[in-house]
């Protein structure tokens, strides 16, 4: 890419940031001591930088690649996205698209989806992407909550709103009518999405857009309460997820595959704002249904050069002959949950890659990561990555723990507040007040740290419990339990015990072929036994499904609501430690 010195002064700035973390992709300690964010008092990034450099520098190489199941694809040039969304954000416009409004977009992995997103930024509309799984109670919540001036949906998705914008369907409210825009077959009552490609009057932003503007609204998954309502500006995610770019190791020019749906955060990261910071291409596998070796094949197929997958994907991946695929691949990342090291295991030994782990939250971009070329410690997620000062604290205190193995809630320091990091948690001051106390933000998950700095994931700071008082991390035991080959996932939470007060159980995902039986429950407690100390060893299995959010992620909260309501009442499912003595 051109000098950043040929751009305007706020632009360069965040260009100057950029290279910077390029040219350091393999000198952590360079990188982290001379970063310093970019905070331009103005900044678009979908105009300034997307318009202004990729589409102007780069406007030929492909920004997006959509392969669907049936072996299809299409695919679209950095030039041919800034032209479509700059015409789709005049037509919205015309249509009463302003400043500040708030869109909600219902749609899939799809052309328009990307281009909403680029017009909607272009305009200085505010984002609020949703999953298309969604419930109309959900879509209603969503609505009312945030406020929404429009929505662009998939046409078949539309009956969850109720008919020509008038409220989601039997949501038991009847919300200020929205603007409505199905992209796909007509709908009576809405705008089709479609016409927007008729408008042929230049697209002219009605004023400057600030820096602290809002961007994004991200209603979160859930894994323990009512979705929150996460605010991100101009600045903190297209700016903050410089820090993504740098964690997966992105390059100019690269091809990245990120599996994620839609509406969550780790889809903006990882299909948006991170390659695209760094030039990169997008490509997607639309599967109807996902297949490990289908996936495979499109990553060789595909030229895909960095992957990023959660755990889940990564665990059925494994369970695949690797060896099988000569892949293009240099960069392998995970993120969402702590991959265990067992999978991290097997993959380097079929590729020679190492999958690094990174850590964030919808609330921030990529805070903790095992960035390219530095030396990996097994079971740790890494150092802190540039532009974030990580520090551990007692969770009600807020007093800082330091040294060789202190542990402690991840929290980062706001008197060096990181641009990455939201704005709040929207209309709701009691929660912004919790998350902020002590003059840090508060993440909610706890990690030890050792003499290198390197931090080791425990676990969330209500899902570590004690046992006999011992503090027991629920992600320790599970990675030891999938480190048994008939073991697919494992969920630990604390089982009431009349002696211990409570002891470890695990909910056990078996791998492909196996079948639940009473022989292998006391197999893998047997396999526990040997791999961890007594007082850590788990004293209860059960074969079952695991509750998970609409995203992935594990709801442990769940299980733990099961156990406790159970009293000392042994579930007829459950096998004990003692049935095989």
């Amino acid at each position: 890419m051109d000098s950043a010195t040929d751009h305007a002064p706020e632009l360069a700035s965040f260009l100057d940031a950029r290279d910077l973390l390029l040219s350091s992709r393999a000198d952590y300690a360079q990188a982290y001591e001379a970063f310093q964010w970019p905070q331009p008092e103005r900044f678009n990034w979908a105009l300034d930088y997307f318009d202004g450099v990729l589409a102007a520098e780069r406007g030929a190489q492909d920004g997006l690649r959509l392969i669907e199941d049936d072996g299809t694809v299409a695919a679209y040039t950095f030039a041919e996205l800034s032209e479509r969304s700059s015409r789709l954000a005049g037509w919205l416009a015309a249509r009463g698209v302003t400043r500040g409004m708030r869109v909600l977009l219902v749609l899939g992995n799809q052309v328009e989806l990307w281009e909403s997103m680029l017009a909607c930024a272009k305009l200085g509309a505010v984002i609020i992407p949703a999953t298309t799984l969604l419930a109309p109670e959900d879509l209603a919540d969503r609505l009312e909550r945030g406020a929404v001036g429009a929505v662009i949906s998939r046409s078949d998705l539309t009956g969850g709103f109720g008919a020509g914008g008038s409220g989601a369907a039997g949501s038991g409210f009847d919300p200020a009518p929205f603007l409505p825009v199905a992209v796909g077959e007509p709908v009576p009552g809405w705008l089709a999405y479609a016409d927007f490609e008729g408008h042929d009057s230049p697209f002219i932003p009605d004023a400057p857009t600030a820096g602290m503007d809002p961007l994004l609204l991200y209603f979160t998954s859930g894994t323990t309460s009512q979705p929150k309502l996460v605010e991100h500006t101009h600045l903190s995610y297209p700016v903050g997820h410089l820090s993504t770019m740098y964690w997966i190791g992105l390059q100019p020019g690269d091809v990245h595959l990120n599996v994620s749906s839609p509406g969550w955060a780790k889809h903006a990261w990882s299909c948006f704002f991170a390659p695209w910071n760094a030039g990169a291409t997008v490509v997607l596998f639309n599967y109807a249904r996902f297949d490990a070796a289908r996936m495979l094949d499109v990553l060789r197929d595909a030229g895909v050069t960095t992957f990023c997958a959660p755990p889940t994907v990564w665990r059925m991946l494994v369970q695949q002959d690797l060896t099988r695929w000569q892949l293009p691949l240099r960069e392998l990342v995970a993120a969402g949950e702590p991959l265990n090291p067992e999978v991290i295991d097997q993959v380097k030994r079929a590729w020679g890659l190492t999958i690094r782990d990174g850590f964030g939250q919808t609330e921030t971009t990529c805070q903790i990561g095992n960035p390219p070329g530095e030396p990996l410690k097994p079971g740790s997620m890494g150092r802190p990555l540039p532009g974030y000062r990580v520090v551990l604290a007692d969770p009600v205190t807020g007093e800082r723990q330091t040294g060789p193995g202190a542990e402690g809630e991840i929290c980062l320091d706001l008197a060096e507040r990181p641009v990455g990091l939201m704005v709040g948690y929207r209309d709701d001051p009691e929660r912004n007040e919790a998350a902020m106390a002590h003059g840090l933000y508060h993440t909610g998950d706890v990690a030890s740290v050792d003499a290198d700095g390197y931090l080791t994931y425990v676990g969330r700071t209500d899902d570590v419990f004690k046992s006999s008082d011992y503090r027991i991390s629920p992600f320790e035991l599970e990675s030891v339990l999938i480190e048994h080959p008939a073991v697919a996932e494992a969920a630990v939470v604390p089982a009431p015990d009349p002696i211990r007060l409570s002891v470890p159980k695990a909910y056990v995902v078996l791998a492909a072929g196996r079948e639940p039986s009473a022989e292998l429950a006391g197999e893998i407690l047997a396999f526990c036994r040997e791999h961890l100390a007594p007082y850590k060893r788990i004293r209860r299995l059960e074969f079952a499904e695991l509750p998970k959010t609409i995203s992935g992620k594990i709801r442990r909260v769940d299980l733990r609501r099961s156990e406790s309501g159970r009293a000392e009442e042994r579930s007829p499912a459950e096998h004990r430690e003692e049935d095989f003595r």
